[in-house]
């Protein structure tokens, strides 16, 4: 047993095991990749100046981070795939193939976003892939894709423009959907989004560097569908009134980023539904505690609001599982706390303009109805419809209609768009629709991984550890 098992080695995740090593606490971190650091930070440790250079300063920035979750009182279990999380603190989990559990007196889920789905005409097809797998390709091999059009909105399709330019393969276009009217509705927050004035810069100089690379953009895009017999041969859209089309071999899409709740709902919490961001969050409170005793979450797991931002949750969170467990007192908490919260409204600021400027598109939300919707089990938009019309009012109900939700992805991808479009066919509230219900594994597992959990007869493989006592 240890004090506190943390789950996802990402910004959120890192700081907070840090934050309780300081204060005396004994950590366990679990992670899916091979090196700390996330998505955000993936093989930061390992990237050489080339690549730092490619991927930016905020990449950069993490390799302080990532080192210093190097010490004593933090055990990392890394290749660790989390498939069971219990209510009392039971963690289960792989490793090459063999399961594993141990027992923490406090669990923080830190296992950050996903992007969302962007169910578009011929996104199944080969060489279409998402901007965050663009940039796992960068980070973790550096190898960058040729005549690639990027397709969707949001600050990531920018940055990732501008990483490829640096890179050497400029993309072809960036086909844009956010309108003017989005535009003009972002403006209501501009005076807030004052307050974010870095992340502000940061995002128009990323513009002004793939405007002077000559990447043309075509903004407000409509109609947008990928094209091809075996894989990715073109991207059809309409912009201004006129129909496009722009050949290319590798197609990007991106249309944001949405809290990773498999855990969260496996344990049975409830979630809301984000009317700005279109998603469903996590219930917690300003520290990340739920209503689980032992059950707290931190990060863009429990709100998006971006790395710098989930660095300071994480060490928030972390304070207040200290306190529950006995290894500060609540004044110490609010020392420790009153200047993370500081920095961490800073950085929010700016998340109201950002979610109003870029928000997911109509024709992602309700797809057509020959677009599959669910990749694993082949489902499409109007398959969807029609359980709906035939008394169909909720996802979970479409398991039986159709094994939508039923495939190794469990709903991650196909959730969202199942909840909006049963929203739409039922005249409903997405909050009253609500979403897949989770339950473990929360992973794909073989027999032979369950075999080895019995061999063990359950025993958690990590002891308690007193060495901070």
């Amino acid at each position: 047993m240890v004090d506190i098992v943390i789950i996802g080695a990402g910004p959120a995740g890192m700081a907070a095991a840090i934050q309780a090593d300081e204060c005396g606490a004994s950590v366990m971190l679990l992670d899916e990749q091979q090196e700390q650091g996330g998505q955000i930070y993936r093989n930061v440790l390992n990237a050489d100046t080339a690549r730092l250079a490619v991927m930016g300063d905020d990449y950069a920035a993490g390799q302080s981070l990532a080192s210093a979750l190097d010490r004593p009182g933090v055990l990392r279990e890394l290749s660790a795939t989390v498939w069971r999380v219990d209510p009392d603190g039971t963690v289960t989990y792989s490793v090459k193939g063999v399961a594993r559990q141990v027992i923490g007196r406090q669990i923080i889920v830190a296992t950050g976003a996903l992007e969302r789905p962007v169910p578009l005409p011929g996104w199944t097809l080969p060489d279409v892939l998402t901007a965050g797998a663009a940039q796992i390709l960068m980070k973790s091999n550096g190898l960058v894709a040729d005549n690639a059009v990027l397709v969707g909105c949001g600050p990531l399709l920018y940055l990732l423009a501008a990483q490829m330019c640096l890179a050497g393969a400029a993309p072809k276009a960036l086909v844009e959907t956010q309108t003017r009217g989005d535009t003009w509705r972002s403006l209501k927050y501009g005076m807030g989004a004052l307050r974010g004035w870095r992340t502000l810069s940061k995002g128009l100089g990323l513009i002004a560097a793939v405007r002077r690379a000559g990447v043309p953009r075509y903004k407000a895009a409509t109609d947008v569908r990928i094209t091809g017999t075996d894989s990715a041969e073109a991207v059809m859209f309409s912009c201004g009134g006129t129909a496009r089309e722009i050949a290319c071999d590798n197609v990007f899409l991106h249309q944001g980023v949405v809290p990773n709740t498999q855990i969260s709902r496996s344990l049975g919490l409830e979630h809301r539904w984000n009317h700005r961001q279109r998603c469903f969050e996590p219930v917690v409170d300003v520290m990340g505690a739920t209503r689980l005793e032992r059950i707290h979450i931190a990060g863009d797991g429990a709100a998006i609001n971006g790395a710098k931002a989930a660095e300071l949750q994480g060490r928030v969170t972390a304070c207040d599982v200290l306190v529950k467990l006995g290894r500060i007192d609540p004044a110490r908490r609010h020392n420790l706390v009153r200047p993370l919260m500081r920095a961490l409204a800073g950085q929010m600021a700016v998340r109201p303009f950002l979610d109003a400027l870029y928000p997911p598109s109509a024709e992602i939300l309700r797809p057509a109805d020959d677009t599959p919707v669910c990749r694993c089990e082949e489902v499409t938009a109007g398959d969807i419809r029609n359980y709906a019309r035939i008394g169909c009012v909720g996802p979970n109900q479409t398991k039986a209609f159709g094994r939508s939700g039923m495939g190794p992805c469990q709903g991650r991808y196909c959730g969202l768009t199942v909840t909006e479009i049963l929203a739409k066919e039922n005249d409903m509230s997405l909050q009253k629709i609500g979403s897949y219900r989770v339950r473990a594994p929360l992973k794909p597992v073989t027999l032979g991984e369950l075999a080895s959990l019995a061999e063990t007869n359950g025993t958690p493989t990590v002891e308690e550890d007193h060495s901070h006592d």
